[in-house]
Parts: C-alpha cells; structure tokens; sequence
C-alpha cells in the first residue's frame, strides 16, 4: 500500500478544529457582546488556554466573553437558570472545575447552565479595570433574561453562582447590578433572583480580603473609596437577591470572615439567607467530595427546593 503524505498545515487545522468541537460539545458557545464596552485593542493580550482531553481546563488573558449553554438532557428543565462564574483569584478562570462541572450537577437538577468566561481586570485592554468583570456579569444576566422564553426559563428564577474570585464578581452583580457600567441594548434588570456563594471574597478590606484578587481588581495601592465600593458587605441592601454562602473554617486563602460579615449583612437588611460553616476543607475544592465540606451540594440543593428553584 503506497503510504500518503499530509501537508503539516492540514494535520494541524484538523486537529484545531477536533479540539474546538470536543470543546464546544460541552455546550453552545456565544460571544456575549456584539460590542465590548471601553474596549482597549491590544495586539499582544491573547488568551491562553490549558485544554486537557479536549476540555477547557483553565484560561487567562481573555479578551472576548463568552457564554457557553447547557441544557438539561437526562431529566426535565425545571425553568430555572444560574450563571456560573468560575473562580481564579481574577488572573485566571478555573473553567472545567468550577464550570463546566458545575453546570453539569446544574443539569442533573433540571437547572439550564451558562458559564461565564469573563474578561479578567486588565489596563491593557479596558478603560476602567475595576468594572470590566461586572460589565460581562451584568450583560450574561441581562441577556439570559431577555432570551429567557428561547430556553423555556422563567425570567424570575434566574440566579448566579460564584467561586472563590468568581464569589466576589457574584455578590458584586448582586450589589452593583443597578450601577451604569455601560449602555445597554437589553431592557431586562441586571439583577439575580437568587445567588450561591461557594468560599466567596467579598472584602476588599486589607484585613481579610484575598490579596491576588484584590491587587488584580483594584491594583496595587487603591484608595480607602475604591476598597468600600467593593466590599460587597457594605453594598448589601434589602433588595439583595437571597443567598446561600458556604466556607470551610480552615479556608486560609480566602478567609472566612468574607462570608460570615456577608451573611451578617443580609440579616441586618432582612434577606433571606443561608450560611454554612464547615469545620475543614481548605480552599477551592468545588464540587470535590472532600473533609466535612463534602455535603455542600446537597445542603444547596436542600435551598434551592426550599425556595421553589428545584
């Protein structure tokens, strides 16, 4: 048999476009903007990639947000909808952990799943760096609610879920969804139904935030203004969404004083909220089954049910 030779170029376009499906098979993905806001165009910023048996294991430096759809196939969409925003201390996204993992134990409860790959806060290529993250957040809400009849989800029941630095950009779309970061084309509210908050920041105070996300978000030395307006647990008001917050104890990341003073903030304005404290489990586990926090899924399912969403 004569043996055929490929042009190197073929070789690699096919094995470009093979990732890109086994990609994309986890789920549709759309551009979030047609325009991105105060965009800066910067030759050199481009997105990098771990893939791992064709799944998007984790990216940084990303220049266009996407949502990427999931769709319950095993059991019947109950008409609820969370985004997810998967976790990275804002340099990079834990994409495959805390999202497209996510999603999928979404679908198994008939919930439809969008992840968020976010644009991560850059001077290279936004005008304002601080609110380049809740642009993306607030336009993945306002779009998931304006298609919302497209899926059969109820605009009402529409909630987000954050991880670690994704937990911060959660509970600031759940405090700042009514702040004008940008024109939009979209009349739907920017703001969640619901919000689960998975070992979250949420200060930006010295004292207890996440220093990487901290430096990443607001730079090196922000002032005492910038620090408040994103410490989400001085923005809390009586028309924060509900939420369920979990943390483990001995969390030395991310400590778990972020959620406690949260938690605290949501009883003092009267949301209805849910915290648990568990004994161990470090930092950044998700879905992991591990130490005493190996129950959270079920605790959240336990919420969800309670408040109609499951």
């Amino acid at each position: 048999m004569k043996a055929i030779f490929y042009p190197k170029s073929l070789i690699l376009l096919a094995l470009f476009t093979l990732t890109i499906n086994q990609i994309q098979a986890q789920g549709q993905v759309i551009p979030l903007w047609n325009k991105i806001p105060d965009e800066i165009i910067s030759a050199d910023y481009q997105e990098k990639q771990t893939i791992k048996d064709g799944i998007l294991q984790r990216t940084s430096f990303v220049t266009i947000p996407t949502l990427s759809i999931f769709i319950p196939k095993d059991v019947k969409p109950n008409q609820t909808a969370v985004i997810i925003f998967p976790g990275g201390g804002y340099s990079h996204l834990s994409m495959d952990k805390e999202g497209t993992k996510v999603a999928n134990w979404l679908n198994s409860l008939g919930i439809t799943a969008f992840v968020l790959k976010y644009r991560l806060p850059s001077d290279l290529i936004m005008k304002n760096k601080n609110i380049g993250p809740l642009q993306d957040a607030q336009e993945a809400m306002r779009y998931v609610r304006e298609n919302a009849a497209k899926w059969n989800i109820d605009s009402n029941k529409i909630g987000t879920i954050g991880f670690s630095a994704g937990g911060h950009l959660a509970s600031t779309l759940a405090t700042h969804y009514d702040d004008k970061t940008y024109e939009s084309a979209y009349k739907a509210s920017a703001r969640p139904d619901f919000s689960l908050l998975i070992y979250p920041v949420i200060s930006m105070e010295n004292e207890i935030t996440h220093k990487g996300s901290q430096t990443s978000l607001l730079g090196n030395n922000p002032s005492q203004t910038l620090i408040d307006s994103f410490s989400n647990d001085k923005k809390v008001t009586a028309q924060t969404p509900p939420t369920f917050l979990i943390h483990a104890t001995d969390d030395t990341a991310v400590l778990p004083e972020n959620s406690i003073n949260y938690y605290l903030a949501l009883k003092k304005n009267g949301v209805t909220s849910e915290l648990h404290l568990y004994e161990s489990g470090g930092h950044g586990f998700g879905l992991s089954v591990k130490d005493t926090s190996k129950n959270w899924t079920k605790d959240c399912e336990e919420w969800l049910k309670t408040h109609g969403y499951y």
